[in-house]
């Protein structure tokens, strides 16, 4: 290279900064002569063909490195975890111990008690790891602690498995970060992917501690931890041996274990470390999903995009014109015209206006995903079409909720009806946090339908909702003598406080259900036993059932449910 050529690219002292030449392109090399032709030479012309395939390759290669680079997968893949640290491993074995003994004979707050140290070992491993924890991290982790106290009330496994579930979503959501809808909805399964990565991550980390310096200093903990063990065991046994309120007093505390249980006991132990591993690992390196892309649909023109809304805003608007008017004008006039009864009307109805709701939110999702974005009058256009038509949708959720309120007049309240009229206001919270995003902006919008989702299983869950059934029931016999016995004794043993109130021998009949479930229970540990477990036993052991098979059977415990 000449000094002009280099002095080129340097800036000249005082004078502003200039950018290098680009470099001279190599122009390619040029074929030699075909085959054919005169001058043909075979071994220049077969090694330039072989030049150009290997050039070909290469090629091919680069470019599907960079596809592969910019993968959607490669994308949310997590960054590569710091090796683990010895506060975690020590909570993974925490989690993995409590789950063992604590879960072996139920649920109970003894699930709450096993997912504790899963949660030191995220929060050691997210410290670690360098990671702050944000407002809605925090918000998530005490919504899931908040969701896994449910089992601990309430002997129903309907509302805990909804907030188990409940609670795993949030944890996903705590760990991960995610706020858009590709991450919120996809957090979860990165627990399957941390699961099997966090155990080679453990691993690692177990075999890096297994010599040198950092061997002497956890093995002397290892042997103290040992010692006391056996401490306790040779101590607590001659305890419990000289005082009998000692023994029952350490009963209640330790589980029994027998070898009979040992499998299971050690199925329970590898599902707590692993779940423990996962979460430690999500929150050492989780994963991207926020990074997905979704495709950016095509947008329509006014007229294509609003004709078809407006014309379902006015159907909306005819059916809750028929609703106000029915409201109004009293229910005798319709049961009249259409030849219907008080029940049959109600329940005809309500089962299409939720789907009607769940249809709308689906059709309100397309609307935007081809919405006009022109400007500014394209976004009043939007917000007024679709906020019609969630106002109008909130109309047919009133309706439909009256309509299940009419039918549970005329039949009782029971499980099935109780959770599709929750389902049912929860889709009008919905569509009241739609009308809000489409005023303020929609940032928010999926973290808080997550939100208000978890804050209507965790409501769900505590209020009780065998005990709501059976209070209901409970009071509509006391009104008009109404009462479905054969349904409620296969009520939980949540239901067991309203129950108690019915007059004999109703009372002994509706819980023989309850009674029977606890005998084959047997006695379980205070980990393994709800609250509403706990009352039940208490009412039962108070006031025992006094009625038989026979009396019960009069009062059609026994025969088929009622229509």
């Amino acid at each position: 290279m000449s000094e002009n050529a280099e002095n080129a690219g340097q800036a000249k002292p005082g004078g502003p900064a200039q950018a290098p030449l680009p470099p001279t392109p190599v122009p390619a090399p040029q074929p030699p002569i075909a085959p054919g032709l005169p001058r043909h030479d075979p071994a220049a012309w077969h090694a330039w063909r072989m030049q150009q395939f290997q050039l070909q390759q290469q090629q091919a290669r680069e470019a599907a490195a960079a596809r592969a680079a910019n993968s959607m997968w490669r994308r949310i893949r997590p960054a590569e975890a710091a090796p683990i640290q010895t506060a975690t491993l020590v909570a993974v074995l925490a989690a993995g111990l409590t789950t063992a003994v604590a879960l072996g004979d139920g649920m109970g707050p003894g699930l709450l008690l096993a997912a504790l140290p899963a949660m030191v070992a995220a929060y050691a491993s997210a410290r670690a790891a360098g990671r702050k924890a944000r407002p809605w991290s925090l918000l998530w982790a005490a919504g899931c602690v908040a969701l896994l106290v449910v089992p601990a009330l309430r002997d129903s496994a309907w509302p805990s498995t909804l907030a188990i579930l409940a609670a795993v979503l949030l944890a996903a959501l705590a760990l991960h970060g995610a706020g858009r809808w590709p991450g919120v909805l996809l957090a979860p399964l990165g627990f399957l992917d941390s699961a099997v990565s966090g155990v080679g991550w453990a691993w690692a980390g177990v075999r890096a501690r297994g010599g040198g310096a950092r061997r002497g200093r956890w093995l002397p903990v290892l042997k103290a931890a040992l010692v006391a063990v056996a401490l306790l065991l040779v101590f607590g046994t001659l305890f419990a041996s000289a005082d009998a309120a000692f023994a029952d007093l350490l009963g209640g505390l330790v589980p029994e274990v027998s070898v009979g249980d040992g499998p299971l006991r050690f199925l329970l132990f590898l599902t707590g470390a692993v779940l423990a591993l996962a979460a430690a690992r999500t929150a050492a390196a989780p994963h991207r999903w926020d990074r997905v892309k979704t495709r950016q649909w095509k947008a329509r023109s006014r007229v294509e995009w609003s004709l078809p809304l407006i014309v379902l805003n006015l159907l909306f608007a005819g059916f809750n014109a028929v609703q106000l008017a029915v409201l109004f004008g009293g229910y005798g006039k319709v049961l009249e015209s259409t030849g219907l009864t008080y029940a049959e009307y109600a329940r005809q109805g309500f089962w299409q206006l939720l789907w009607a709701t769940v249809f709308v939110l689906g059709v309100i999702a397309l609307a935007l995903r081809w919405a006009p974005r022109g400007g500014a009058g394209d976004r009043r256009l939007v917000r007024s079409v679709l906020g019609t038509l969630c106002l109008l949708t909130l109309v047919v959720v009133a309706s439909a909720v009256r309509r299940m309120d009419l039918y549970v007049d005329a039949y009782g309240l029971t499980r099935l009806r109780l959770s599709v009229v929750t389902m049912e206001l929860w889709l009008g919270l919905v569509l009241v946090l739609l009308m809000a995003a489409g005023a303020v902006g929609g940032r928010w919008l999926a973290r808080a339908v997550v939100g208000s989702a978890a804050a209507t299983v965790l409501a769900f869950g505590l209020l009780s909702p065998d005990g709501i059934i059976a209070e209901s029931n409970v009071t509509r016999y006391e009104q008009d003598g109404k009462l479905d016995l054969n349904y409620l004794r296969d009520l939980s043993a949540d239901a067991a406080p309203a129950l108690d109130r019915l007059p004999e021998p109703q009372r002994s009949c509706a819980l023989t259900g309850i009674r029977d479930e606890l005998r084959r229970a047997g006695d379980a540990p205070w980990y393994a036993t709800s609250l509403g477990e706990y009352r039940a036993r208490e009412i039962l052991r108070e006031r025992p059932v006094t009625t038989t098979y026979q009396e019960c059977r009069v009062l059609g415990v026994y025969s088929g449910p009622n229509p």
